[in-house]
């Protein structure tokens, strides 16, 4: 897969004050939270509760032009599934949603992710259409399709 180009110069933050999410403050907040303890700017938000995952996941629409998937109602035939082992999903948080031919659609929290991308059409042999999804959307839809057999 080519690597994505955003559709929007702006950083995460300024697309999520200008949908007034969050203001000027808690973007300077999360940021020396983000230099401190780490992690992706978007999840940091969550963490400190100043935008849900949903906010992140629609701003990820609006700067890379990925669609926003929601899983919540979305029913996953068990043959797709089947193309990645669980264990990938649960790194990458990602899980695969449809396929045809060669072209494997994935929800993913981060779309961004070069190496999940790589990594799951080295084991599937197909081409990956990022979606992105909510992280709790995605380990949900996880452990309703990789439950154990009965």
């Amino acid at each position: 897969m080519q690597n994505p180009r955003r559709t929007s110069t702006k950083q995460l933050g300024q697309v999520l004050i200008e949908r007034g999410v969050i203001d000027h403050e808690q973007v300077l907040m999360a940021i020396t939270y983000q230099r401190e303890k780490g992690g992706l700017f978007g999840e940091v938000l969550v963490q400190l509760k100043f935008a849900t995952e949903e906010d992140i996941a629609q701003a990820l629409t609006c700067q890379y032009g990925f669609p926003y998937l929601p899983l919540a109602n979305y029913e996953i035939d068990q043959e797709v599934i089947s193309t990645i082992p669980e264990n990938v999903c649960l790194q990458f948080c990602l899980i695969p949603v449809d396929k045809i031919g060669k072209s494997l659609t994935l929800a993913m929290a981060d779309p961004l992710n070069q190496n999940a991308i790589d990594d799951v059409e080295l084991i599937t042999g197909a081409t990956v259409q990022a979606f992105v999804s909510t992280s709790s959307d995605i380990k949900e839809a996880i452990a309703r399709y990789y439950k154990p057999a009965s």
